[in-house]
């Protein structure tokens, strides 16, 4: 039998597997050779625009490559998710992820992309957890003592929210689930007219992250009843977590990731991951996330892909029980 023909087929496939392996590490090694395009699907000054920016400003300086922030706004995120979902899987077009991509999911029909595989998850940078806030009006002083409001005056209290199917929204409604109570809801157009009304006393209370009430808080014009985690916050270091008043399925975090298109080469996401891993650490990004109440993350890929689905599962849970339906 002449095994000649076979022989020439599998040094042909060793070859072509060698110059694959050997492209990929030359690529990697040669990462990043042009500027990096950091894609948040938000407008400028929120939250997530804020961490996008602080980590491209640190990232660069690690990778010794300049990076850029891109507002693709519009559809409630879908604009951005969508843009970098169409990019090419070079590791050059990254995206910011956060709590609204696991909601939207479950919220809004017909995606141009399929939420738990159009991206390769790079890392959870950032976490913060919610916050419940009441009008200073309102006259409990703990969690307990508002749901025995709640509870006995169900039509007096109403929570405010960033409008239907928000992080603020879904937070009252998991409130509400878990505390066996009934409180209306108030939608409005943005978090920020929500807590207008909230200190004007128009509403009585708002599940929201602790950046955006924090100051309100240290003024007195909001009160703080109960962090929205399994353990106490530096910057509200004396208000309780839900675990310590007995909620311990409210642990609602606000987090911000990176994520790159699907099918970007492994070597250029770890690259990614030990970079931004190691942002964390300067002085520089310290001091700005304590300042903004930020937690840091840093986790894995795989972590950080377990973290986007566990997400997405949970909040179509809490739209199915408020019964809120796709739009």
């Amino acid at each position: 039998m002449n095994h000649r023909p076979l022989r020439r087929l599998c040094g042909a496939l060793l070859a072509f597997c060698l110059a694959t392996f050997a492209g990929a590490a030359a690529a990697a090694d040669a990462y990043p050779s042009r500027p990096l395009n950091f894609v948040v699907p938000f407008s400028v000054g929120g939250s997530t625009d804020l961490v996008a920016r602080l980590e491209a400003k640190a990232l660069s300086q690690i990778l010794d490559a300049s990076a850029v922030v891109e507002n693709r706004t519009g559809g409630g995120g879908v604009i951005g998710w969508g843009a970098v979902a169409r990019s090419a899987p070079d590791g050059y077009t990254l995206l910011t992820v956060e709590m609204s991509y696991a909601i939207a999911a479950s919220l809004i029909r017909n995606l141009p992309y399929e939420p738990k595989t159009a991206f390769a998850q790079i890392t959870t940078l950032v976490q913060v957890p919610h916050v419940l806030v009441v009008h200073p009006s309102v006259p409990a002083k703990t969690v307990q003592e508002f749901i025995a409001l709640v509870k006995a005056h169900p039509d007096k209290y109403f929570f405010g929210s960033g409008g239907v199917g928000t992080n603020t929204h879904l937070g009252g409604e998991l409130f509400n689930s878990l505390a066996g109570v009934k409180m209306s809801h108030i939608p409005f157009r943005g978090a920020g007219a929500a807590m207008q009304d909230l200190m004007a006393g128009r509403v009585q209370a708002m599940i929201t992250s602790v950046p955006t009430a924090l100051s309100q808080i240290r003024a007195g014009k909001l009160r703080a009843l109960m962090v929205a985690s399994d353990h106490r916050i530096d910057a509200l270091a004396d208000v309780p977590s839900a675990k310590e008043v007995g909620l311990p399925g409210m642990d609602m975090q606000f987090w911000v990731g990176f994520a790159a298109p699907a099918g970007t080469p492994k070597p250029v996401i770890d690259t990614l991951n030990a970079a931004m891993v190691k942002t964390l650490s300067t002085p520089e990004m310290k001091a700005q996330l304590k300042e903004l109440a930020l937690e840091p993350v840093g986790n894995t890929p795989e972590q950080a892909t377990k973290l986007v689905n566990d997400e997405i599962a949970r909040w179509r849970t809490v739209m199915e029980n408020a019964g809120i339906k796709p739009e």
